[in-house]
């Protein structure tokens, strides 16, 4: 499970300061936005430390990191089947651009910026379709000028008209294959078909009755020539045991990597990255499951990665995962809350208000820790979480424990290139406004790190029920949903003084305000981001509009006013929003705890999913004005080997790109430079 920064607290507008001329050079003097293309900041992620760590574990991290670029283009495809040609065809038509018209260029370099962000056609944020704003003829023409001009365009046999003609109205017709994900098409339309993701071909719901998965997490499923459904792993094989599967070249290519990290690993570390390749081989459920155990034994070793099929957001059913990598290290400076929360989890257990049998008796080691992210990819970025707690299966959490981290300099991103005008649009007066502006950074390092540390690794399932299973497609707004409220309810807690978080409980009780307000007017603003339709699909966009709409509904923590025109959902009694928010924790919980689908899909389709267009309009009016971007997409570090005479790594420096299109075109292969 992993935390957007908009989960908890609305992003403010991104600004640039001064240029970079040295990595050290204090962050004030960072260049952070690097571009806007319509509501996207583009950014740079920077590193603090890395020149510190020791040689070892620099050409570990280098090593894991080429791992997570070999196996982008895999969650590339699994978002869309014409992804990669897409790609193919526009990045060389960026790269050939002598005699195509400059309009065409801007639009082609416009839509491949959100394409290389969203990695693919599809928003990462609302799931929706972006267009080439270009006419059919302007893109046949560009295309044959870029061929024309030496051009090789990724046909493999088939003909550039075919190809084409395939891609086009999927850069074009605003009514083919709208959504990469729709978990909520309309009545009796089925989810899988209306999903235009590569996780199932030809299948719908009614195919999958009585079939039993097995292999649930890293297949594609399909139907046969013969009407029968097929499991396409992913998978490299093994030897003559296990053929080959689905991906296998990129797995192969990202397994040569791991096991050139292997050497500079600590010793439980190599036994994690041993597992993971095993498992890479050979897709089994059973492998998985002991690299997880693997991975979350290593408590200790100062560098880290995560890299797999991991999270089932993009799935409708909920239930295949999206591959993704990232690579970090320890940022010590950052890591005194995280681990206060960790060390504190039985308290937290014991204190939820959820009933007795759903606690855990026995928190199971939670290793938490701040960390310093050096790359991402896949399903992990360009747009990043802010937080991940890890493994998602429920019966390893109960057994083995689990890991939370949270990525202080993306955090740190965020922080440093924002202003405050949306806060200053959407809260109701000045106090309002005084109080988000103060407790901003303090509030939303402590949502977090609860919600990962203490919200997803808290309860206890019953006996048997796997509730990613039995609650299909609303499992995952729902266990999001679980974790917000956990960091909710003890948002105001004294216990948070008694560990030294919180001055004083005057301090305390300002925060908790500010954090409930923040959370409520994000239920609005988040709106902005749904331009068309009627439906919220993102799974963290749903939880919170559920956790908002229920108090509304059923407690008198919410008012609605409308001043000049304008909407504020304001906070109308704290105690009623936290008690509101106990009562609704409960029966989460039961519902996870219980399996009780029905009851998620109550509270889903009740208050989740349908917005309200006329203030999704309003909000969309006065975004208008303050020209901000409403999601984000980092510019990756670039980690370079120097070598001696033998070919041995002596030193892996580190630079900052500060251009999109250049770090895309290089990883892809369209530019070496």
């Amino acid at each position: 499970m992993r935390l957007f920064l908009n989960c908890l607290l609305t992003a403010a507008t991104l600004v640039c300061s001064g240029n970079l001329s040295a990595q050290d050079e204090s962050s004030d003097q960072r260049k952070y936005l690097l571009d806007r293309v319509d509501d996207v900041a583009i950014v740079q992620l920077y590193v603090d430390g890395f020149d510190q760590l020791s040689l070892r574990e620099k050409t570990l991290i280098y090593h894991l990191s080429q791992a997570a670029i070999a196996g982008r283009d895999i969650y590339i495809d699994q978002r869309y089947r014409h992804s990669l040609d897409i790609r193919g065809v526009l990045e060389a038509v960026l790269t050939h651009p002598q005699g195509i018209d400059d309009a065409t260029i801007a639009a082609v370099r416009k839509y491949m910026k959100l394409f290389w962000v969203n990695n693919g056609p599809h928003s990462a944020l609302t799931a929706q379709k972006n267009l080439l704003e270009c006419s059919a003829e302007a893109l046949d023409d560009a295309v044959q000028q870029a061929v024309d001009n030496g051009a090789t365009m990724p046909a493999e046999g088939e003909a550039l008209s075919t190809l084409i003609g395939r891609i086009r109205p999927v850069l074009l017709d605003p009514d083919f294959e709208t959504h990469v994900t729709q978990k909520s098409p309309g009545e009796s339309i089925d989810i899988l078909t209306a999903s235009a993701n590569n996780l199932y071909d030809d299948v719908t719901m009614a195919d999958l009755e009585g079939f039993n998965e097995r292999y649930p997490l890293n297949s594609q499923l399909a139907k046969g020539d013969d009407g029968k459904l097929v499991e396409r792993v992913y998978r490299s094989g093994l030897d003559h045991l296990v053929p080959a599967g689905m991906y296998a070249r990129q797995i192969e290519n990202i397994v040569s990597h791991l096991e050139a990290a292997i050497p500079f690993a600590t010793p439980e570390m190599a036994r994690a990255l041993g597992a993971l390749i095993h498992y890479y081989r050979t897709g089994e459920a059973a492998d998985f499951y002991g690299y997880n155990i693997a991975w979350v034994a290593d408590k200790d070793s100062p560098v880290d990665t995560i890299n797999g099929f991991i999270e089932v957001y993009m799935d409708a059913r909920g239930m295949k995962g999206s591959w993704e990598a990232a690579v970090y290290f320890n940022d010590p400076i950052k890591m005194d809350m995280i681990r206060k929360f960790a060390d504190n989890a039985q308290w937290f257990e014991d204190h939820m208000p959820y009933a007795k049998r759903f606690r855990k008796d026995n928190v199971k080691g939670i290793s938490a820790k701040a960390i310093q992210v050096v790359m991402e990819t896949g399903d992990s970025g360009p747009v990043t979480p802010i937080g991940i707690n890890l493994p998602n299966d429920a019966t390893i959490r109960q057994r083995y424990g689990s890991k939370s981290v949270s990525l202080s300099n993306v955090m740190e991103a965020y922080e440093k290139a924002s202003t405050p005008s949306a806060r200053a649009e959407f809260c109701f007066d000045d106090a309002e406004f005084a109080r988000a502006d103060k407790w901003k950074s303090t509030a939303l390092a402590l949502e977090v790190n609860m919600h990962e540390v203490i919200g997803h690794a808290s309860g206890q399932v019953n006996e048997g029920i796997d509730p990613a299973v039995s609650i299909k497609e609303y499992y995952s707004a729902l266990e999001e949903g679980r974790a917000d409220l956990v960091a909710l309810y003890f948002i105001g807690n004294p216990k948070l003084i008694e560990l030294g978080l919180v001055d004083n409980e005057d301090d305390l009780r300002e925060m908790q305000l500010a954090a409930y307000e923040a959370y409520t007017r994000n239920v609005m603003t988040q709106l902005r981001r749904i331009k068309s339709g009627t439906t919220i699909e993102e799974d963290h966009m749903r939880n919170r509009q559920m956790i908002v709409g229920w108090l509304a509904a059923n407690t008198d923590a919410i008012t609605v006013d409308v001043r000049d025109g304008k909407t504020y959902f304001r906070v109308a009694d704290v105690d009623a929003w936290h008690g509101g928010v106990g009562d609704l924790l409960a029966e989460v919980q039961r519902i996870k705890s219980e399996g009780d689908r029905p009851s998620a899909e109550r509270l889903m389709k009740d208050y989740a999913i349908n917005i309200n267009v006329a203030l999704r309009d309003e909000v969309l009016r006065r975004y208008a004005d303050l020209d901000q971007p409403a999601y984000t997409g980092f510019v990756q570090p670039e980690l370079t080997p120097v070598t001696n005479a033998q070919g041995e790594i002596t030193d892996v420096t580190i630079s900052y790109p500060q251009d999109l299109e250049t770090q895309m075109l290089k990883w892809s292969g369209a530019r070496d430079e």
